[in-house]
Protein backbone atom coordinates (compact mmCIF):
# COMPACT_ATOMS: atom_id res chain seq x y z
CA UNK A 1 0.00 0.00 0.00
CA UNK A 2 1.40 3.39 -0.99
CA UNK A 3 1.96 5.69 2.01
CA UNK A 4 0.14 9.02 2.20
CA UNK A 5 2.73 11.77 1.99
CA UNK A 6 2.05 15.34 3.15
CA UNK A 7 -1.73 15.26 3.04
CA UNK A 8 -3.54 18.60 3.32
CA UNK A 9 -6.01 18.59 6.19
CA UNK A 10 -8.73 21.09 7.01
CA UNK A 11 -9.68 21.12 10.71
CA UNK A 12 -12.49 23.01 12.43
CA UNK A 13 -12.75 23.31 16.22
CA UNK A 14 -16.33 24.23 17.07
CA UNK A 15 -16.19 24.61 20.88
CA UNK A 16 -14.11 27.20 22.77
CA UNK A 17 -13.34 24.91 25.71
CA UNK A 18 -9.84 24.19 26.96
CA UNK A 19 -10.46 20.47 27.49
CA UNK A 20 -11.99 20.21 24.00
CA UNK A 21 -8.99 21.91 22.45
CA UNK A 22 -6.47 19.82 24.44
CA UNK A 23 -7.87 16.73 22.78
CA UNK A 24 -8.36 18.21 19.31
CA UNK A 25 -4.92 19.84 19.22
CA UNK A 26 -3.29 16.56 20.27
CA UNK A 27 -4.97 14.83 17.32
CA UNK A 28 -3.68 17.55 14.99
CA UNK A 29 -0.18 17.45 16.45
CA UNK A 30 -0.01 13.71 15.76
CA UNK A 31 -0.66 14.48 12.09
CA UNK A 32 1.73 17.42 11.76
CA UNK A 33 4.49 15.44 13.46
CA UNK A 34 4.10 12.90 10.63
CA UNK A 35 4.58 15.62 8.02
CA UNK A 36 0.94 16.31 7.12
CA UNK A 37 -0.17 19.90 6.55
CA UNK A 38 -2.97 21.17 8.79
CA UNK A 39 -5.05 24.33 8.43
CA UNK A 40 -7.27 24.76 11.48
CA UNK A 41 -10.07 27.14 12.46
CA UNK A 42 -9.65 27.44 16.23
CA UNK A 43 -10.80 29.75 19.05
CA UNK A 44 -7.74 28.80 21.15
CA UNK A 45 -4.55 29.72 19.34
CA UNK A 46 -1.06 28.35 19.97
CA UNK A 47 0.77 29.99 17.08
CA UNK A 48 1.73 28.73 13.65
CA UNK A 49 4.49 26.19 13.25
CA UNK A 50 5.86 23.97 10.51
CA UNK A 51 3.00 22.26 8.61
CA UNK A 52 0.48 23.99 10.87
CA UNK A 53 -1.57 27.12 10.14
CA UNK A 54 -4.19 28.62 12.46
CA UNK A 55 -7.19 30.76 11.58
CA UNK A 56 -8.24 32.56 14.76
CA UNK A 57 -11.96 32.30 15.62
CA UNK A 58 -11.63 33.45 19.24
CA UNK A 59 -13.76 36.52 18.49
CA UNK A 60 -16.64 34.33 17.29
CA UNK A 61 -17.12 31.45 19.71
CA UNK A 62 -18.12 31.99 23.37
CA UNK A 63 -15.50 30.95 25.93
CA UNK A 64 -16.16 28.32 28.59
CA UNK A 65 -13.79 29.13 31.43
CA UNK A 66 -14.07 30.30 35.02
CA UNK A 67 -17.86 29.92 35.19
CA UNK A 68 -19.54 30.08 38.60
CA UNK A 69 -20.69 26.79 40.08
CA UNK A 70 -24.27 27.97 40.65
CA UNK A 71 -24.61 29.24 37.08
CA UNK A 72 -23.10 26.06 35.66
CA UNK A 73 -25.35 23.78 37.70
CA UNK A 74 -28.45 25.74 36.66
CA UNK A 75 -27.57 25.28 33.01
CA UNK A 76 -26.05 21.80 32.87
CA UNK A 77 -26.87 20.13 36.20
CA UNK A 78 -30.07 18.47 35.02
CA UNK A 79 -29.77 16.13 31.97
CA UNK A 80 -33.42 16.72 31.04
CA UNK A 81 -32.92 20.49 30.90
CA UNK A 82 -29.63 20.11 29.06
CA UNK A 83 -31.24 17.93 26.42
CA UNK A 84 -34.13 20.38 26.13
CA UNK A 85 -32.10 23.49 25.36
CA UNK A 86 -29.08 21.69 23.86
CA UNK A 87 -30.36 21.76 20.25
CA UNK A 88 -30.90 25.52 20.41
CA UNK A 89 -27.35 26.09 21.66
CA UNK A 90 -26.01 23.76 18.97
CA UNK A 91 -27.95 25.69 16.32
CA UNK A 92 -26.40 28.97 17.47
CA UNK A 93 -22.94 27.41 17.25
CA UNK A 94 -23.71 26.29 13.71
CA UNK A 95 -24.63 29.88 12.82
CA UNK A 96 -21.37 31.17 14.28
CA UNK A 97 -19.21 28.59 12.53
CA UNK A 98 -20.79 29.08 9.11
CA UNK A 99 -20.76 32.86 9.59
CA UNK A 100 -16.97 32.94 9.49
CA UNK A 101 -15.89 34.80 6.36
CA UNK A 102 -12.71 32.77 5.85
CA UNK A 103 -14.69 29.53 5.96
CA UNK A 104 -17.26 30.99 3.56
CA UNK A 105 -14.49 31.80 1.09
CA UNK A 106 -13.21 28.24 1.25
CA UNK A 107 -16.65 26.67 0.85
CA UNK A 108 -17.62 28.94 -2.05
CA UNK A 109 -14.34 28.33 -3.89
CA UNK A 110 -13.06 31.90 -3.62
CA UNK A 111 -9.84 30.52 -2.12
CA UNK A 112 -7.98 27.75 -3.93
CA UNK A 113 -7.60 24.71 -1.71
CA UNK A 114 -6.47 21.14 -2.22
CA UNK A 115 -7.55 19.51 1.01
CA UNK A 116 -7.70 15.73 1.26
CA UNK A 117 -9.83 15.29 4.38
CA UNK A 118 -11.73 17.32 6.99
CA UNK A 119 -11.43 16.92 10.76
CA UNK A 120 -14.28 18.46 12.77
CA UNK A 121 -15.56 18.39 16.33
CA UNK A 122 -19.30 17.84 15.82
CA UNK A 123 -21.94 19.84 17.63
CA UNK A 124 -25.17 18.23 18.76
CA UNK A 125 -27.04 19.11 15.58
CA UNK A 126 -25.63 18.26 12.19
CA UNK A 127 -24.34 21.27 10.30
CA UNK A 128 -20.96 19.86 9.35
CA UNK A 129 -22.36 17.76 6.51
CA UNK A 130 -22.57 20.95 4.49
CA UNK A 131 -18.78 21.41 4.71
CA UNK A 132 -18.09 17.87 3.52
CA UNK A 133 -20.70 18.16 0.77
CA UNK A 134 -19.46 21.52 -0.56
CA UNK A 135 -15.82 20.38 -0.67
CA UNK A 136 -16.62 16.80 -1.75
CA UNK A 137 -14.26 15.45 0.88
CA UNK A 138 -14.38 12.66 3.46
CA UNK A 139 -14.99 13.84 7.00
CA UNK A 140 -13.58 12.63 10.32
CA UNK A 141 -15.27 13.49 13.62
CA UNK A 142 -13.08 14.33 16.60
CA UNK A 143 -15.09 13.74 19.80
CA UNK A 144 -13.31 15.05 22.96
CA UNK A 145 -15.38 13.02 25.42
CA UNK A 146 -16.74 9.51 25.55
CA UNK A 147 -19.34 8.63 22.94
CA UNK A 148 -22.50 10.75 23.03
CA UNK A 149 -24.89 7.80 23.16
CA UNK A 150 -27.98 9.64 21.93
CA UNK A 151 -26.13 10.76 18.79
CA UNK A 152 -24.75 7.34 17.87
CA UNK A 153 -27.66 6.65 15.55
CA UNK A 154 -27.04 9.78 13.45
CA UNK A 155 -23.24 9.34 13.51
CA UNK A 156 -22.87 5.58 13.13
CA UNK A 157 -26.33 4.17 12.41
CA UNK A 158 -26.40 2.38 15.74
CA UNK A 159 -28.59 2.77 18.84
CA UNK A 160 -26.79 1.52 21.97
CA UNK A 161 -28.67 -1.03 24.04
CA UNK A 162 -29.83 0.79 27.22
CA UNK A 163 -29.85 -2.51 29.09
CA UNK A 164 -26.04 -2.63 29.04
CA UNK A 165 -24.77 0.78 27.85
CA UNK A 166 -25.24 3.76 30.14
CA UNK A 167 -26.45 7.00 28.64
CA UNK A 168 -23.78 9.62 28.13
CA UNK A 169 -25.32 11.75 30.91
CA UNK A 170 -26.43 8.95 33.24
CA UNK A 171 -25.22 8.93 36.83
CA UNK A 172 -23.96 5.36 36.58
CA UNK A 173 -21.21 3.72 34.56
CA UNK A 174 -23.09 0.45 34.06
CA UNK A 175 -26.86 -0.07 34.43
CA UNK A 176 -27.13 -2.85 37.01
CA UNK A 177 -30.54 -2.56 38.63
CA UNK A 178 -34.02 -2.48 37.12
CA UNK A 179 -34.37 1.18 38.10
CA UNK A 180 -31.12 2.06 36.31
CA UNK A 181 -32.11 0.13 33.18
CA UNK A 182 -35.54 1.76 33.22
CA UNK A 183 -34.17 5.30 33.71
CA UNK A 184 -31.48 4.63 31.13
CA UNK A 185 -34.09 3.55 28.58
CA UNK A 186 -36.27 6.55 29.40
CA UNK A 187 -33.34 8.98 29.08
CA UNK A 188 -32.25 7.49 25.75
CA UNK A 189 -35.81 7.58 24.38
CA UNK A 190 -36.32 11.15 25.57
CA UNK A 191 -33.03 12.35 24.07
CA UNK A 192 -33.64 10.67 20.69
CA UNK A 193 -37.17 12.06 20.48
CA UNK A 194 -36.14 15.55 21.66
CA UNK A 195 -33.31 15.92 19.18
CA UNK A 196 -35.30 14.55 16.27
CA UNK A 197 -38.21 16.92 16.94
CA UNK A 198 -36.04 19.96 17.59
CA UNK A 199 -33.90 19.38 14.50
CA UNK A 200 -37.01 19.03 12.34
CA UNK A 201 -38.66 22.15 13.81
CA UNK A 202 -35.53 24.29 13.59
CA UNK A 203 -34.96 23.34 9.96
CA UNK A 204 -38.65 23.89 9.15
CA UNK A 205 -39.06 27.24 10.93
CA UNK A 206 -35.62 28.72 10.27
CA UNK A 207 -34.01 26.94 7.31
CA UNK A 208 -30.32 27.68 6.90
CA UNK A 209 -27.99 27.33 3.91
CA UNK A 210 -26.05 24.67 5.79
CA UNK A 211 -29.10 22.42 6.21
CA UNK A 212 -28.78 19.39 3.96
CA UNK A 213 -31.51 16.93 3.10
CA UNK A 214 -29.29 13.88 3.56
CA UNK A 215 -26.54 14.11 6.23
CA UNK A 216 -22.99 13.03 5.45
CA UNK A 217 -21.80 10.56 8.06
CA UNK A 218 -18.17 10.57 9.20
CA UNK A 219 -15.78 8.12 7.61
CA UNK A 220 -14.10 7.61 10.97
CA UNK A 221 -14.60 8.93 14.50
CA UNK A 222 -11.71 9.62 16.89
CA UNK A 223 -13.27 9.37 20.34
CA UNK A 224 -11.71 10.22 23.69
CA UNK A 225 -12.59 6.85 25.19
CA UNK A 226 -10.99 3.59 26.30
CA UNK A 227 -12.43 0.31 27.49
CA UNK A 228 -10.56 0.67 30.79
CA UNK A 229 -12.65 3.70 31.75
CA UNK A 230 -15.85 2.44 30.13
CA UNK A 231 -17.69 -0.84 30.17
CA UNK A 232 -17.07 -3.11 27.18
CA UNK A 233 -19.66 -2.67 24.43
CA UNK A 234 -20.28 -3.26 20.73
CA UNK A 235 -18.65 -0.77 18.38
CA UNK A 236 -18.35 -0.31 14.62
CA UNK A 237 -15.20 -0.51 12.51
CA UNK A 238 -14.98 3.25 12.05
CA UNK A 239 -15.12 3.98 15.79
CA UNK A 240 -11.52 4.57 16.92
CA UNK A 241 -10.81 5.00 20.64
CA UNK A 242 -7.86 7.31 21.26
CA UNK A 243 -8.41 8.08 24.93
CA UNK A 244 -5.34 9.65 26.51
CA UNK A 245 -3.93 11.09 23.30
CA UNK A 246 -3.42 14.38 25.13
CA UNK A 247 -1.00 12.76 27.59
CA UNK A 248 2.33 14.32 26.73
CA UNK A 249 5.65 13.24 28.19
CA UNK A 250 5.99 14.22 31.84
CA UNK A 251 7.88 17.51 32.27
CA UNK A 252 9.82 19.01 35.17
CA UNK A 253 7.65 20.54 37.88
CA UNK A 254 8.41 24.17 38.89
CA UNK A 255 10.77 24.26 41.87
CA UNK A 256 8.38 25.79 44.42
CA UNK A 257 5.71 23.17 43.69
CA UNK A 258 8.28 20.36 43.54
CA UNK A 259 9.70 21.33 46.93
CA UNK A 260 6.18 21.39 48.40
CA UNK A 261 5.52 17.88 47.06
CA UNK A 262 8.82 16.27 47.97
CA UNK A 263 8.96 17.79 51.45
CA UNK A 264 5.66 16.19 52.39
CA UNK A 265 6.58 13.02 54.34
CA UNK A 266 3.09 11.51 54.10
CA UNK A 267 2.38 12.44 50.49
CA UNK A 268 0.27 14.97 48.62
CA UNK A 269 -3.35 15.43 47.56
CA UNK A 270 -4.02 17.27 44.30
CA UNK A 271 -7.38 19.07 44.19
CA UNK A 272 -9.01 20.74 41.17
CA UNK A 273 -12.37 21.09 39.46
CA UNK A 274 -10.86 21.83 36.05
CA UNK A 275 -10.85 24.92 33.88
CA UNK A 276 -14.58 25.50 33.43
CA UNK A 277 -15.83 25.94 37.00
CA UNK A 278 -14.24 28.65 39.14
CA UNK A 279 -13.34 27.10 42.50
CA UNK A 280 -13.66 30.42 44.32
CA UNK A 281 -17.38 30.50 43.44
CA UNK A 282 -18.16 27.48 45.62
CA UNK A 283 -20.62 28.38 48.39
CA UNK A 284 -18.90 29.20 51.71
CA UNK A 285 -20.27 26.14 53.53
CA UNK A 286 -18.79 23.85 50.85
CA UNK A 287 -15.42 25.63 50.88
CA UNK A 288 -15.35 25.47 54.68
CA UNK A 289 -16.09 21.73 54.63
CA UNK A 290 -13.09 21.19 52.34
CA UNK A 291 -10.84 23.44 54.41
CA UNK A 292 -11.76 21.79 57.71
CA UNK A 293 -11.41 18.26 56.38
CA UNK A 294 -8.15 18.87 54.52
CA UNK A 295 -6.66 20.60 57.57
CA UNK A 296 -7.03 17.32 59.49
CA UNK A 297 -5.26 15.02 57.05
CA UNK A 298 -1.52 14.37 57.42
CA UNK A 299 -0.86 15.03 53.73
CA UNK A 300 -0.12 18.31 52.02
CA UNK A 301 -2.63 19.63 49.50
CA UNK A 302 -2.21 21.37 46.14
CA UNK A 303 -5.51 23.18 45.57
CA UNK A 304 -6.22 24.89 42.25
CA UNK A 305 -7.96 28.06 43.42
CA UNK A 306 -8.48 31.47 41.84
CA UNK A 307 -7.52 34.49 43.96
CA UNK A 308 -6.72 34.60 47.68
CA UNK A 309 -8.21 31.97 49.99
CA UNK A 310 -9.46 33.07 53.39
CA UNK A 311 -8.48 30.89 56.34
CA UNK A 312 -6.27 28.71 54.20
CA UNK A 313 -5.04 25.59 56.09
CA UNK A 314 -1.30 25.51 56.74
CA UNK A 315 -0.88 22.29 54.75
CA UNK A 316 -2.46 23.78 51.59
CA UNK A 317 -0.80 25.51 48.64
CA UNK A 318 -3.13 27.35 46.24
CA UNK A 319 -2.59 28.59 42.71
CA UNK A 320 -4.80 29.47 39.75
CA UNK A 321 -2.77 27.01 37.67
CA UNK A 322 -0.82 23.81 38.31
CA UNK A 323 0.93 21.48 35.84
CA UNK A 324 -1.67 18.78 36.46
CA UNK A 325 -0.26 16.05 34.26
CA UNK A 326 3.21 16.36 35.76
CA UNK A 327 1.95 16.56 39.36
CA UNK A 328 -0.23 13.46 39.09
CA UNK A 329 2.72 11.51 37.68
CA UNK A 330 4.83 12.28 40.76
CA UNK A 331 5.10 9.20 43.03
CA UNK A 332 4.40 11.26 46.17
CA UNK A 333 0.86 12.13 45.01
CA UNK A 334 -1.53 9.82 46.84
CA UNK A 335 -4.97 11.16 45.92
CA UNK A 336 -6.68 13.21 43.22
CA UNK A 337 -9.84 15.15 44.17
CA UNK A 338 -11.60 15.87 40.89
CA UNK A 339 -14.90 16.75 39.22
CA UNK A 340 -14.47 13.91 36.74
CA UNK A 341 -13.59 15.68 33.50
CA UNK A 342 -12.43 13.05 31.03
CA UNK A 343 -8.97 14.61 30.50
CA UNK A 344 -8.21 14.53 34.21
CA UNK A 345 -9.65 11.03 34.50
CA UNK A 346 -7.15 9.71 31.95
CA UNK A 347 -4.30 11.58 33.64
CA UNK A 348 -5.21 9.92 36.95
CA UNK A 349 -5.59 6.51 35.29
CA UNK A 350 -2.26 6.85 33.49
CA UNK A 351 -0.51 7.84 36.74
CA UNK A 352 -2.29 5.18 38.79
CA UNK A 353 -3.68 7.60 41.39
CA UNK A 354 -6.94 6.98 43.32
CA UNK A 355 -9.72 9.52 42.80
CA UNK A 356 -12.27 11.17 45.08
CA UNK A 357 -14.88 12.39 42.63
CA UNK A 358 -17.40 15.22 42.85
CA UNK A 359 -19.16 14.97 39.48
CA UNK A 360 -21.06 18.13 38.56
CA UNK A 361 -22.71 17.74 35.14
CA UNK A 362 -22.59 16.35 31.61
CA UNK A 363 -20.54 13.13 31.39
CA UNK A 364 -18.81 13.57 34.75
CA UNK A 365 -21.11 11.34 36.89
CA UNK A 366 -20.62 8.50 34.42
CA UNK A 367 -16.85 9.06 34.29
CA UNK A 368 -16.47 8.95 38.06
CA UNK A 369 -18.74 5.94 38.45
CA UNK A 370 -16.57 4.03 35.99
CA UNK A 371 -13.60 4.68 38.31
CA UNK A 372 -15.69 3.51 41.26
CA UNK A 373 -16.50 0.33 39.30
CA UNK A 374 -12.77 -0.14 38.71
CA UNK A 375 -12.16 0.02 42.47
CA UNK A 376 -9.93 3.10 42.33
CA UNK A 377 -12.35 5.81 43.40
CA UNK A 378 -15.19 7.05 45.59
CA UNK A 379 -17.95 9.38 44.41
CA UNK A 380 -19.59 12.12 46.49
CA UNK A 381 -22.27 14.75 45.98
CA UNK A 382 -20.82 18.25 46.16
CA UNK A 383 -24.05 20.07 47.01
CA UNK A 384 -24.75 17.92 50.09
CA UNK A 385 -21.14 17.84 51.26
CA UNK A 386 -20.45 17.36 54.99
CA UNK A 387 -17.02 17.66 56.57
CA UNK A 388 -17.12 14.37 58.48
CA UNK A 389 -18.12 12.28 55.46
CA UNK A 390 -15.48 14.01 53.34
CA UNK A 391 -12.74 13.35 55.91
CA UNK A 392 -13.81 9.71 56.24
CA UNK A 393 -13.62 9.14 52.48
CA UNK A 394 -10.26 10.90 52.13
CA UNK A 395 -8.76 8.75 54.91
CA UNK A 396 -10.30 5.62 53.37
CA UNK A 397 -8.70 6.35 49.99
CA UNK A 398 -5.24 7.13 51.34
CA UNK A 399 -5.10 4.45 54.05
CA UNK A 400 -6.78 1.50 52.35
CA UNK A 401 -4.18 0.01 50.02
CA UNK A 402 -6.78 -1.58 47.74
CA UNK A 403 -7.51 1.76 46.02
CA UNK A 404 -3.88 2.41 45.12
CA UNK A 405 -3.44 -1.23 44.10
CA UNK A 406 -6.49 -1.12 41.83
CA UNK A 407 -5.36 2.22 40.38
CA UNK A 408 -2.01 0.68 39.40
CA UNK A 409 -3.78 -2.32 37.81
CA UNK A 410 -6.03 -0.01 35.78
CA UNK A 411 -2.99 2.04 34.77
CA UNK A 412 -1.15 -1.03 33.49
CA UNK A 413 -4.17 -2.09 31.44
CA UNK A 414 -4.60 1.44 30.06
CA UNK A 415 -1.01 1.55 28.83
CA UNK A 416 -1.08 -1.94 27.31
CA UNK A 417 -2.02 -1.16 23.69
CA UNK A 418 -1.01 -2.53 20.30
CA UNK A 419 -0.75 1.00 18.96
CA UNK A 420 -0.46 4.39 20.65
CA UNK A 421 -3.36 6.88 20.29
CA UNK A 422 -1.19 9.11 18.09
CA UNK A 423 -0.28 6.22 15.81
CA UNK A 424 -3.96 5.28 15.57
CA UNK A 425 -4.89 8.82 14.50
CA UNK A 426 -2.22 8.88 11.81
CA UNK A 427 -3.02 5.38 10.53
CA UNK A 428 -6.78 5.87 10.27
CA UNK A 429 -6.55 9.37 8.79
CA UNK A 430 -4.23 8.08 6.09
CA UNK A 431 -6.48 5.04 5.64
CA UNK A 432 -9.49 7.29 4.96
CA UNK A 433 -7.45 9.26 2.40
CA UNK A 434 -6.04 6.15 0.72
CA UNK A 435 -9.44 4.55 0.35
CA UNK A 436 -11.34 7.63 -0.82
CA UNK A 437 -13.37 8.12 2.33
CA UNK A 438 -13.43 4.40 3.25
CA UNK A 439 -17.19 3.99 2.74
CA UNK A 440 -16.85 0.26 3.47
CA UNK A 441 -16.24 1.07 7.14
CA UNK A 442 -19.66 2.64 7.57
CA UNK A 443 -22.49 0.53 8.94
CA UNK A 444 -25.14 -0.69 6.52
CA UNK A 445 -27.65 0.49 9.12
CA UNK A 446 -27.13 4.00 7.73
CA UNK A 447 -28.99 2.88 4.60
CA UNK A 448 -32.07 1.93 6.61
CA UNK A 449 -34.96 4.05 7.82
CA UNK A 450 -35.63 4.12 11.54
CA UNK A 451 -38.50 1.63 11.26
CA UNK A 452 -36.37 -0.72 9.16
CA UNK A 453 -33.51 -0.48 11.68
CA UNK A 454 -35.80 -1.49 14.55
CA UNK A 455 -37.36 -4.22 12.33
CA UNK A 456 -40.80 -2.73 12.74
CA UNK A 457 -41.70 -3.64 9.15
CA UNK A 458 -40.58 -7.24 9.75
CA UNK A 459 -42.44 -7.35 13.06
CA UNK A 460 -45.53 -5.98 11.34
CA UNK A 461 -45.42 -8.68 8.66
CA UNK A 462 -44.90 -11.38 11.29
CA UNK A 463 -47.80 -9.96 13.28
CA UNK A 464 -50.04 -10.01 10.19
CA UNK A 465 -48.96 -13.55 9.37
CA UNK A 466 -49.60 -14.80 12.92
CA UNK A 467 -52.93 -12.98 12.99
CA UNK A 468 -53.85 -14.59 9.66
CA UNK A 469 -52.92 -18.05 10.93
CA UNK A 470 -54.92 -17.50 14.11
CA UNK A 471 -57.88 -16.27 12.07
CA UNK A 472 -57.79 -19.27 9.69
CA UNK A 473 -57.36 -21.64 12.63
CA UNK A 474 -60.29 -20.02 14.40
CA UNK A 475 -62.48 -20.28 11.28
CA UNK A 476 -61.44 -23.89 10.77
CA UNK A 477 -62.25 -24.92 14.33
CA UNK A 478 -65.48 -22.96 14.22
CA UNK A 479 -66.54 -24.77 11.04
CA UNK A 480 -65.59 -28.12 12.53
CA UNK A 481 -67.46 -27.30 15.71
CA UNK A 482 -70.65 -26.36 13.88
CA UNK A 483 -70.35 -29.42 11.63
CA UNK A 484 -70.11 -31.81 14.57
CA UNK A 485 -72.82 -29.94 16.42
CA UNK A 486 -75.15 -30.29 13.42
CA UNK A 487 -74.08 -33.91 12.95
CA UNK A 488 -74.78 -34.76 16.58
CA UNK A 489 -78.21 -33.18 16.33
CA UNK A 490 -78.93 -35.31 13.24
CA UNK A 491 -77.74 -38.57 14.84
CA UNK A 492 -79.66 -38.11 18.08
CA UNK A 493 -83.24 -38.49 16.65
CA UNK A 494 -82.22 -41.69 14.79
CA UNK A 495 -80.98 -43.20 17.99
CA UNK A 496 -84.27 -42.43 19.67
Amino acid sequence: MQPVESANILAIETIAGKSHWNFFSSVLRSLTDKGHNVTVFTPITEGNRENYTEIDTSGDLPKKRGIGLTDMMKVFGDPIKTLWFGPGIARSYCDIIHGNERLKDILEGFVHTDFDVILIEPVWLDCMSYVAMKLSLPMIYVVPQSMVTFLEYSYLGHVPNPASVSNFMADHGVPKTFVQRFSNTALLSYSLLTFSCFEFLLKYREPKPYDVSRPVQPSVMFVNSHYITEASRSLFSNFVSVGGIHLNAVQNIPNDILDFIENSPHGVIYFTFGSVVSMSTLPDHIQNAFKEALAQVPLRVLWKYEGEMKDKPINVMTSKWFPQRDILAHPNVKLFISHGGISGVYEAVDAGVPVLGFPLFYDQPRNIDNLVEAGMGISMDLLTLQKDELLTNILELINNEKYMKNAKIVSDRFKDRPMSPSESVVYWTEYVIRHKGAPHLKSQALNLTWYQYFLLDVIFVIFIFISFVIFITYKLFKTIYYYFLKYSQTIKPKLE
